[in-house]
């Protein structure tokens, strides 16, 4: 399997210096710092299956990027913008501290779970601006029908300073070593689990710090192994491009592009991007299987034999060994990329012989925090 000590700069550079052809794309207007471009209507108008086709190839063996100007309305970007400052300025009156994966607390403001917010703050605004023909192409180009949407605003603010340059969920969300324990073939797979897209609610300049981009980078196989590795870090922010975006204009990216959000260098420019993070719709189990439930009926038995392979086997079989998904707003990643699972919060108690009512009450309260409401 590959090892983090095995990636290269070199390997990387190799990989990212090819160039993006206008030619493979004809449905796109431009190619930009080997960014593909398309304008919205050219797209919404095209044969729809061609346009699938054409997206996925860009996404999958071409730069792994592309853009499409004015996919939102502006009007519709506006609307929504007004709700999600009056949800912004909510949390700030409340204390309310928002943690983030990539960036410094302060940096910028988060509203967690945007897409469920919206809903709930204005119904009208959010069959507006979900209702979107564009989103729904590139999401089924690249994940088929039945995908699952959700969504985050990032309001990156004046000073706020870049961040590294990163690969997203899943493996993205790991650091290297926990990465290292997943097969060649899951870091192939792990791409096509999501589609990663933007949407710019102001006008975006270069100052500003429109979103940091790596063309090609999908395509190198160590990229998710490369976190935390200075040499890599220095390379990838040396290399990144930045297009700037006008107000409604929609990014679009595969999951294992390298990428990064840019240094707001601006003093009064507060940049508004709602970030969509869109899911296959297999990424779940057969069975609907309560975990806890389970847990709890067997606790005993692995507090009894606990420090025995038996029993650390058979919990990963019992317990929810995955963070997410959850809720943000109240289950922030603390020291990490993510939050703590429900495998770890039984694994601690078992580590403290703690007793069955006490970690009942600890999953009860984790149960509580992923909660929305």
């Amino acid at each position: 399997m590959m090892r983090q000590q095995d990636c290269r700069v070199e390997d990387l550079a190799t990989v990212v210096a090819e160039e993006t052809d206008h030619a493979d794309y004809p449905l796109a207007t431009s190619v930009i710092s080997n960014v593909v471009v398309y304008a919205a209507d050219d797209l919404c108008t095209a044969d729809r299956q061609a346009a699938m086709q054409e997206i996925a190839h860009a996404l999958r063996e071409g730069p792994g990027v592309i853009i499409v100007k004015d996919a939102v309305p502006a009007d519709v970007v506006q609307r929504a913008s007004a709700v999600f400052a009056g949800i912004i300025a909510e949390q700030n009156a409340a204390g309310q501290s928002v943690g983030d994966h990539f960036a410094k607390p302060g940096a910028n403001d988060r509203i967690w779970n945007s897409l469920e917010k919206l809903a709930v703050a204005a119904p009208d605004v959010f069959v507006d601006y979900h209702g979107n023909e564009v989103f729904d192409l590139v999401a089924t180009a690249w994940l088929g029908p039945g995908y699952q949407m959700t969504a985050q605003v990032n309001v990156v603010n004046p000073g706020g300073a870049a961040q590294v340059p990163h690969r997203d969920y899943h493996l993205g969300f790991m650091s290297a070593e926990q990465i290292e324990r997943y097969p060649d073939h899951v870091h192939e797979l792990s791409p096509v689990l999501t589609l990663q897209a933007a949407v710019a609610h102001d006008d975006t300049p270069l100052e500003s710090g429109p979103t940091m981009l790596l063309p090609h980078s999908q395509k190198y196989p160590g990229g998710y192994l490369i976190a935390g590795r200075a040499d890599f870090a220095e390379f990838t922010t040396r290399h990144c491009v930045q297009i700037p975006f006008a107000q409604g204009d929609a990014i679009f990216f595969n999951p294992a592009l390298i990428h990064g959000a840019g240094e707001n260098k601006t003093t009064d420019v507060r940049r508004m991007v709602n970030l969509l993070q869109v899911s296959s719709a297999f990424g779940r189990a057969m069975e609907s299987v309560d975990r806890e439930r389970i847990v709890l009926a067997v606790y005993d038995e692995l507090l009894a034999r606990y420090g025995s392979e038996q029993a650390d086997i058979a919990l990963r079989s019992a317990a929810d060994g995955y963070a997410f998904p959850t809720n943000l707003d109240r289950d922030p990643p603390v020291g990490g990329l993510a939050p703590a699972s429900q495998a770890d919060i039984v694994r601690r108690a078992l580590a403290e012989g703690r007793d069955r009512a006490s970690l009942q009450r600890d999953l009860e309260e984790h149960r509580a925090r992923r909660a929305t409401a």
